[in-house]
């Protein structure tokens, strides 16, 4: 067959395809198997994978494409029970024993294939894979549907092995399927330009900075196998900025949005956000860029799929009319702008780095690796507070733990960085050092407005002396036009007198005035306790750390003191049980107080409701 004819029909095989493979969810390969008979054991002897594992991914590959060469395998071995047919019909299905045949030699040729491509013989790969498309091509469409389900699993093989090697053609040197290629053409020069240009300055800085993480990566890198280029790639991220945060909000050295943050376990809280830890965040990127290259095979893809995401990149890749595998820069176009000036902005990066005495870098140093040691605190603090036991700056702490958003260590043990030498201190202080004490939050702020909802025989003159305003006012904060105009149900926007706003914020209690405590006695409930001391359920709760309203007997709590006006109001008061059929004027009535009284101590409203049973305070 010709050998041109034969790519031409794999490259559309390749994108008829390329959804099966990866357009749904990034499936594992191995769902192929899936639609197969189920395995037999056979003795053939194909016990490799037909897909090289990558170096980066342990033998997960490896043994995902194992099961599938064994399920095809399997479904390849002819029926048992035809071979009790008759004579006549073993003659009829002779054809079909021919057809197996050669499927069984397709699966061969893929064998092959897959051995020569690990011995970086890529067109001796491809001419294998095109001999076993060519042997699949040759069953009949009106054969059994075993042997079409046979054949359409051959065919999915074939394309996705045509696929890996067109996508490792331009990094396999002798098998080495771990390079990043070099590009120097009008796009990459052209970025190479803006960095000895107008960028020069930013980028000797990120240079620079570089010195402080890089040793860092460089040797996680090497640990998974991967590039150690690679880490340069949050010079162009973030200049290699712990705290840079893009529009899109990633964050970090290498630029991070929250759920892809998520997905790789960086964990963000109230104390912590681990996309800036410049050590998980490392960790997460690795990974990441392993699963894309699992996806893509070529780093140049990987890098687009890195800014943009693999779901992009991948639409692209279904709707384009051409193999983009040929060449990488087929997408460039396709791709959003920042993405695509985003692989040859890379690629400019390394020409410049690898030519530092052409482009003026020769004589720029970059800062030292930052040298720490990790201790495990099982205390909340602020890093403030451990300045002065380390004699170290707030500035350097900061530095070595930039992932704590407010400086101040989680409620639980948490692996703290401290420069070289001060493991020891830390752990001989840190008892001494104060627990982190959040600050109060800020007074109740004063409502500038007040909201009334208009009721029969109400005027705008009557409402605005209610509130001690002005008509005038009731008009202009409600653009009302006339003062007339205004219906029962509306509901109006009423602006607070400033002697109101003055007793509002007289209201709220003061934080010096709970320091009174309160032992609580069989009977009692937060509900009494507070209206007892003039205050609320919720700010008993706050200020004890309650998270219900259980209490138990003989338990402290801290309440107002009697210094407190709210408080003083309600010493002389008594508990009153409501029974059924009163209502609130009518228990004022019976203890002799007046209804504003009452519903003042009970922090009631006229509108509020009152049950059988409800306990209430009284004179």
């Amino acid at each position: 067959m010709p050998r041109q004819s034969c790519l031409i029909r794999h490259g559309l095989c390749v994108s008829i395809l390329f959804f099966m493979l990866y357009g749904c969810a990034h499936q594992p390969v191995d769902a192929v198997s899936k639609t197969s008979q189920p395995p037999i054991e056979t003795t053939s002897g194909r016990d490799q994978p037909l897909i090289a594992p990558s170096p980066r991914h342990d033998d997960e590959s490896g043994s995902s494409e194992r099961s599938a060469c064994e399920n095809l395998s399997g479904d390849l071995q002819p029926d048992d029970a035809d071979t009790e047919d008759t004579g006549a019909e073993e003659e009829d299905d002779a054809p079909l024993h021919s057809t197996q045949h050669e499927l069984d030699d397709a699966l061969d040729y893929c064998d092959a294939a897959q051995d020569y491509w690990q011995k970086g013989e890529l067109e001796s790969a491809l001419e294998a894979l095109d001999k076993a498309y060519a042997l699949i091509l040759s069953v009949r469409p009106d054969s059994p549907d075993k042997i079409i389900q046979q054949k359409e699993d051959l065919r999915f093989l074939i394309s996705k092995r045509i696929l890996e090697i067109y996508a490792s053609r331009n990094i396999v040197v002798n098998g080495n399927h771990n390079e990043i290629p070099r590009y120097l053409n009008a796009k990459v020069q052209k970025e190479i330009d803006l960095f000895n240009g107008p960028e020069k300055k930013f980028f000797i800085e990120a240079y620079r900075r570089s010195g402080k993480y890089r040793p860092l990566i460089v040797s996680k890198l090497e640990a998974a196998g991967l590039p150690k280029e690679l880490s340069w790639l949050p010079l162009i991220e973030s200049g290699f900025k712990a705290h840079a945060l893009s529009p899109a909000r990633a964050l970090g050295l290498w630029q991070f949005i929250p759920s892809t943050g998520y997905k790789f376990g960086l964990k963000r809280s109230h104390y912590i956000d681990e996309r800036i830890d410049f050590e998980k965040s490392t960790d997460a990127a690795i990974a990441y860029l392993k699963e894309l290259h699992g996806i893509f095979g070529d780093w140049a893809t990987v890098l687009a799929a890195y800014n943009c995401g693999e779901g992009r990149v991948l639409h692209v890749i279904r709707t384009q009319n051409i193999n983009y595998l040929d060449d990488f820069w087929d997408l460039y176009d396709r791709l959003p702008h920042e993405t695509a000036r985003y692989v040859p902005r890379f690629l400019a990066a390394l020409q410049v780095i690898e030519h530092a005495e052409k482009y003026g870098l020769a004589e720029i140093t970059p800062y030292p690796p930052m040298a720490y040691k990790t201790v495990t605190v099982h205390r909340q603090v602020h890093l403030k507070d451990l300045t002065t036991p380390l004699c170290v700056s707030l500035a350097t702490l900061k530095e070595l733990n930039p992932e704590l958003r407010y400086g101040v260590l989680p409620d639980a043990r948490y692996p703290l960085r401290v420069p070289v030498g001060k493991a020891e201190l830390l752990l001989s202080a840190i008892n001494q050092v104060p627990i982190y004490v959040a600050p109060q939050p800020p007074p109740p702020r004063t409502p500038r407005f007040a909201y009334h909802r208009v009721k029969r025989g109400e005027t705008l003159s009557g409402i605005a002396r209610k509130y001690h305003t002005t008509v005038k006012q009731l008009l202009a904060v409600n653009k009302l036009r006339r003062a007339g105009r205004i219906v029962v149900g509306q509901t109006l926007k009423v602006p607070r007198s400033k002697s109101a706003r003055t007793a509002y914020r007289a209201s709220a209690p003061k934080t010096a005035e709970w320091n009174r405590k309160h032992v609580v006695k069989s009977g009692d409930s937060l509900w009494n306790i507070a209206n007892r001391y003039g205050t609320t359920v919720r700010q008993i709760q706050e200020r004890n750390k309650l998270s219900g309203t259980k209490l138990s007997i003989n338990q402290t709590l801290r309440v107002p003191s009697t210094s407190s006006k709210a408080a003083r109001s309600v010493q002389k008061s008594k508990t009153y049980r409501v029974k059924k059929g009163e209502n609130a004027s009518l228990i004022a009535r019976r203890h002799r107080m007046s209804l504003d009284r009452f519903l003042k101590i009970n922090h009631l409203t006229a509108r509020s409701t009152i049950v059988p049973g409800q306990i209430v305070l009284v004179d």
